[in-house]
């Protein structure tokens, strides 16, 4: 954590006898920087918090139990409303776990489309991360950099699904569709055109030094405190953990990637990370597990998640055959149980179904990384500036539609 500085000598500041009352600060439930409806009570004596706590509780949604009163098709639009901001990833992660149940596969062509598709959205939600950290920080320009290409995302989401935020695309049996005549082509148009956004992003924030000293050794989390609460995706990996479950998960999900090539984006414990000619070195003040690394992650993510698209694009028009065929609605799951996660932008998804022979199941749960990730914050901010709580808060990327499920 950065020191304060002073500009009083030490021995003259420590002459003088500043007594401070303890204070509860509210911020929340409606404040720019808490990316949602959460209320974070702080209590602070001068400058430092002594305590953080978090209080959700304001959607009330009850996606579950709703899980639990329509059949497993039919859910599928819920999923969406989970982590809105990577709804292909929330789409994937169920259809899986119902497959695994029926115990269906998709073709070939159909697990491309799939990976194009979840991909593209972990860059959508990775720019929106990004942008919206930049703005908590006060640095306006790469929130709109972010946020125009994200709309070019949407863009090719409409196209082929006809949303833009919620899809509902990919179901349990493969995709609603097959990709409409260009798509392919308007992908690979916007891959050639985004690293140089990329770039331009690189240079307003991972070098700029004023961003970097808000969040170079500022919330440092240990690897070991990640793992003990259960922190996962780039909150994980920014503190040099080598996790990734499109490499380290069930059988069922990392047959998706399957003969594909990328990087897990975690620094090595001198703060370096693999090789990527068009990535900048971390700077010297950043300490693995900060504010920094946790925005570098997501920023790496996105190079490496562009290389997966374009594999998966050549992939796909290389692959013949159907792309798949959702389940009708009263499809029949059998008795018994799944549990599956998969490696969405926020970190491990996981869903949990029981079937009881009936189209509607009988449990459906759902385990959140945002949850996981937000239940270290107090950790964090402990004994941080207040001015530090919006920096080492917007460095978890939390998304309260699956925290508050």
């Amino acid at each position: 954590m950065a020191k304060q500085q002073s500009i009083l000598p030490a021995e003259q500041w420590e002459s003088f006898d500043i007594q401070t009352e303890e204070l509860l600060v509210n911020m929340g439930p409606q404040h720019p920087s808490t990316h949602g409806v959460l209320r974070l009570v702080l209590r602070t004596r001068g400058e430092t918090v002594l305590e953080l706590t978090p209080f959700i509780g304001y959607l009330h949604r009850c996606a579950e139990k709703i899980g639990e009163n329509v059949s497993a098709q039919q859910w599928i639009p819920y999923t969406d409303r989970l982590d809105y901001l990577a709804a292909m990833n929330m789409n994937l992660g169920w259809a899986l776990t119902v497959e695994k149940l029926l115990g269906m596969t998709v073709p070939e062509r159909g697990r491309h489309l799939r990976v194009a598709l979840v991909e593209l959205d972990r860059i959508a939600s990775h720019l929106v991360a990004v942008g919206t950290y930049a703005l908590d920080l006060g640095n306006f320009t790469p929130f709109m950099y972010c946020f125009r290409e994200r709309e070019k995302i949407l863009n090719l989401f409409e196209q082929i699904s006809g949303a833009r935020l919620t899809f509902s695309f990919i179901v349990a049996g493969g995709v609603r569709a097959d990709a409409p005549a260009g798509w392919v082509e308007a992908c690979r148009e916007f891959l050639d055109q985004l690293p140089t956004t990329l770039s331009q992003v690189h240079h307003l924030l991972s070098t700029n030094a004023i961003f970097v000293r808000r969040t170079a050794g500022i919330g440092v989390l240990t690897k070991e405190l990640a793992i003990g609460y259960g922190c996962s995706g780039p909150v994980l990996r920014a503190s040099g953990v080598q996790w990734d479950l499109r490499r380290h998960g069930e059988p069922i999900y990392t047959s998706l990637y399957e003969d594909y090539h990328f990087e897990i984006a975690a620094p090595n414990p001198s703060g370096r990370y693999p090789p990527a000619e068009e990535l900048p070195l971390p700077p010297p003040e950043a300490v693995v597990g900060d504010c920094w690394h946790r925005y570098f992650v997501r920023m790496y993510e996105i190079h490496q998640a562009a290389k997966l698209v374009r594999q998966a694009l050549e992939k796909y028009e290389d692959s013949g055959g159907p792309v798949g065929s959702p389940i009708k609605h009263t499809h029949k799951l059998p008795k018994g149980e799944a549990y599956l996660e998969t490696e969405c932008p926020r970190g491990q998804m996981g869903f949990f179904v029981v079937g009881r022979d009936s189209p509607v199941p009988w449990r459906v749960r759902a385990r959140s990384s945002s949850f996981c990730n937000l239940s270290v914050l107090p950790e964090l901010c402990r004994g941080a500036f207040i001015a530090d709580v919006p920096a080492i808060l917007g460095s978890l990327d939390i998304v309260l539609g699956e925290v508050d499920r």
